[in-house]
């Protein structure tokens, strides 16, 4: 990622602050939650303030006021190894509405001892909620680890409406 041409957002939710990276391109290359020190956008960068709101900031309030599939489309493009990205796109795959456990997303991707790297690679996500890696849960049905807390888990997951 370039430090040139990068553009910073927040986002107030009903779960807390959003902060968003976005390209020249208006490309999604980073989201998180904005209070989280242990996830700093990137180190070192220097950021811009956008010139307006970005596509990704118009699409997550979508999403935050209902409409789910706001941000199905939404280009992203995050920085990871190989397998990292074909797992993020794997939880691209999973619909709002649905959960999928880290043992189904290692067989998608081809490696079905792999739950471990699945889950490590969930913990790497640097596009939350657009890589729905709250959707991933234990095989046994249990929230488990996520970046942002268990309770915005649990509150995505509910809005979602996978879980009542």
């Amino acid at each position: 990622m370039s430090d040139h041409s990068l553009f910073l957002e927040y986002s107030s939710t009903p779960v807390g602050v959003l902060r968003l990276v976005t390209d020249a391109d208006g490309v999604l290359r980073r989201l998180d939650w904005g209070e989280d020190d242990r996830r700093q956008v990137a180190s070192g960068a220097k950021f811009a303030p956008h010139p307006h709101v970005s596509e990704a900031h118009r699409a997550l309030r979508a999403y935050f006021d209902g409409d789910l599939a706001a941000l199905a489309e939404l280009a992203a493009q995050p920085e990871g190894t190989e397998f990292q990205r074909r797992v993020w796109a794997a939880l691209r795959e999973i619909p709002a509405g649905a959960t999928a456990s880290y043992g189904e997303i290692a067989s998608q991707v081809g490696q079905k001892q792999a739950a471990r790297a699945v889950g490590m690679a969930n913990n790497r996500n640097p596009v939350a909620i657009v890589i729905p890696c709250h959707r991933v849960i234990g095989a046994n049905g249990a929230l488990v680890g996520y970046g942002g807390g268990l309770d915005r888990k649990l509150w995505l997951l509910r809005h979602e409406g996978a879980i009542f």
